[in-house]
């Protein structure tokens, strides 16, 4: 080694030697100059003198960070990210109050978390347009002109929802409610019956008269009572919904999460979620449209909407929910998950709605529902409201709201399964080789200003190559389907919401419940071989009371549903075209009576009739229970019925048993 290596080496071991944590000049050397100290040390020089840090007996009564209520890190008292006694957090006036919901842990000041956290899990930041409750007051946020834009748009928003020309005629359609001491229903929105806040949302939303199904649902729903409720399609069955359900949750405030049995949390703990409302949909669309309105009208208040599917990163759902949720929209699958994760409790479920019931058995999902419902910690029949909604609901769809509802009221809006009058149906008869240039042809003749087509083919492979054909013919074209992942779906929905994308090429996933407003086309390329399917598909047009247009292309392929599909046009007082009729008379076919076997029946309350074996009404003489007694050799066993005494655990003593009527797809959706 050379000398002026041993020179440098001397030189820096005396430099470092002046280093100390306890050097009261903050690093100063005695000509002026400083010394360097490595950052990881610096933050340590002055955090020795101070209380309440290092061999402080009681480190948090004597340092001020520990009580200071607009600290870091909280205290005894005061509010911080860890305060014992809940309260706050940086900045005591933006975090939520104590006794506020907030996620994991307590409501309320006590000693494990004030301001809604197990120790220090509590003290979010309260974000705008959102309230809080305390002490028995629904505290009101103040309104926020950037976040209502956004929500409710403005009056001339081609992405929001506004009531058409034949609103009105809504007040004709005739309405059946069987039951026992069905409420009057309402004819305008007012408090009470509905919380004065919720009343503002939905003058924000531009909603001016309540729909024929909310007329009834509100009421029914406000007076605690189960409901089975049918309805054309577009006609507000998502409001007569939420509206109740909110307007309660806004009145009575949040409710305790139940005592845990693990003693209090050590440590990092992941949060779990105790929803009170659960929404329970088929498809990814539809929980996101479900949750975009529920936001909406939640605007303002306590209430935390969340939503969860499959398909998406699951990571950014829990992030959610982690922040509270009061009402949960998600798909059976995507929850079924969460619960095995213990990061969802159903232990606080009042509210329990099944939308579009019967697809969601058509896609497979018997067994996740059944088991969300009778499996997992959700109060009984007895203890919650449970509410059905669905613009169809055929006998085997009844009979499942025999094991969930309790003395139900069954609500018959419409020629339920039928279309709305509203829409104009034409059918064109076309050869599968002509299909494309036929759609060129209505394409072109359509203006640049009519609205939104939406497109719908029965194969992934043939939306993707209709798409492009479009987009090479000079048509904006999107499309979606299963296959594409779910921010490609999401872009295509938000392209074709806002018409960047005026024409969408679907399946069936976007062909039921979806929203969307301004589509004033919908044209059925391929035809759907059950004819409920056609219905949902063309009621993606004419809603609210807007009118539409739906074309259908027809051949000799499509003989199955021919004769339903003329009874389809015959209830809409469509003309129905003289090839179609010889078609009919041709094929010698009888039709099925409106897919799967169900007639015009599906739209009666199947309890005035002895449809389902011996037992009578909610099988109580032979089955025991609610559910029970519909067996006798019937589809679900003999003897008794779902949990009947004598039949056995879905009457499977008798005759076949429950099966399960799909495959699963818990991991899609």
């Amino acid at each position: 080694m050379s000398s002026n290596d041993d020179y440098d080496n001397r030189d820096l071991n005396q430099r470092m030697a002046g280093v100390g944590l306890s050097d009261t000049q903050g690093g100063r050397l005695q000509n002026g100059g400083r010394r360097y100290i490595p950052p990881h040390m610096r933050s340590t020089q002055d955090s020795a003198p101070q209380t309440g840090w290092q061999g402080d007996p009681n480190p948090r009564q004597n340092n001020t960070r520990w009580n200071d209520g607009y600290s870091d890190f909280g205290g005894v008292r005061g509010g911080g990210w860890g305060g014992r006694y809940g309260g706050g957090g940086r900045g005591r006036g933006q975090f939520e109050e104590r006794g506020s919901y907030g996620g994991y842990g307590r409501r309320g000041g006590g000693s494990s978390g004030g301001g809604g956290g197990v120790y220090g899990y509590g003290g979010r930041q309260r974000e705008d347009g959102r309230g809080y409750w305390k002490e028995g007051t629904h505290h009101i946020a103040p309104r926020n002109p950037r976040m209502e834009r956004e929500l409710f748009g403005t009056v001339d928003d081609k992405e929001v929802t506004h009531t058409g020309i034949n609103f009105d005629k809504y007040d004709n359609i005739p309405v059946d409610a069987t039951g026992r001491d069905v409420p009057e229903p309402i004819t305008e929105f007012t408090s009470p019956p509905i919380d004065t806040n919720l009343i503002s949302n939905i003058e924000l939303a531009r909603y001016t008269t309540p729909t024929p199904v909310q007329k009834y649902s509100i009421p029914i729903v406000l007076g605690h009572r189960d409901l089975m409720a049918c309805a054309q399609t577009g006609s507000g069955k998502t409001g007569g919904f939420l509206f109740p359900i909110l307007s309660s949750l806004f009145s009575d405030g949040p409710s305790s999460p139940p005592i845990q049995d693990n003693g209090p949390a050590m440590g990092y703990r992941p949060r779990k979620a105790y929803p009170e409302a659960l929404i329970l949909a088929p498809t990814r669309e539809l929980t996101s449209q479900i949750y975009d309105e529920a936001k909406k009208f939640a605007y303002r208040s306590f209430v935390r909407p969340c939503v969860v599917y499959g398909g998406a990163d699951i990571g950014q759902q829990l992030r959610q929910i982690d922040r509270g949720c009061h009402l949960l929209v998600a798909t059976p699958g995507r929850l079924v998950d969460l619960i095995e994760r213990a990061r969802i409790s159903l232990a606080n479920i009042k509210y329990l709605v099944l939308d579009e019931a019967d697809r969601m058995l058509d896609m497979g999902f018997e067994p996740q529902i059944r088991r969300i419902v009778e499996g997992e910690d959700m109060p009984g029949v007895m203890e919650r409201q449970t509410l059905m909604f669905s613009a169809t609901f055929p006998r085997d769809i009844q009979i499942l709201a025999r094991d969930f509802l309790k003395e139900y009221i069954f609500l018959s809006v419409g020629r339920v399964g039928a279309t709305s009058e509203n829409i104009t149906q034409k059918i064109e008869y076309v050869e599968d080789e002509d299909k494309r240039s036929a759609l060129l042809d209505i394409l072109y003749a359509r203006s640049a200003d009519s609205g939104l087509t939406l497109i719908f083919v029965e194969t992934k492979r043939m939306a993707d190559a209709l798409s492009d054909y479009l987009y090479g013919a000079g048509f904006p074209a999107t499309s979606i389907h299963g296959d594409r992942t779910q921010r490609e779906r999401e872009n295509a929905l938000e392209a074709f919401r806002s018409g960047k994308a005026c024409i969408m090429v679907a399946t069936a996933v976007a062909a039921r419940g979806l929203d969307i407003p301004n589509v004033t086309h919908v044209i059925s390329y391929d035809l759907p071989t059950d004819i409920d399917d056609y219905v949902h598909r063309i009621g993606r047009t004419g809603r609210a009371g807007n009118t539409g247009l739906a074309t259908a292309f027809f051949n000799r392929n499509n003989k199955n549903i021919v004769r339903d599909l003329v009874d389809i046009l015959k209830e809409a007082k469509q003309p129905v075209p003289s090839w179609l009729e010889s078609v009919v008379r041709e094929s010698g076919y009888s039709g099925r009576g409106r897919g799967r076997g169900r007639g015009s029946n599906q739209s009666r309350d199947f309890r005035k009739y002895n449809d389902f074996g011996g037992g009578g009404d909610f099988g109580r003489p032979r089955g025991g229970g609610y559910g029970g007694g519909y067996g006798g050799g019937g589809g679900y066993g003999g003897g008794g019925g779902g949990y009947g005494q004598d039949g056995g655990s879905y009457g499977n003593s008798g005759g076949r048993g429950y099966q399960q009527r799909g495959q699963s797809k818990t991991s899609w959706f």
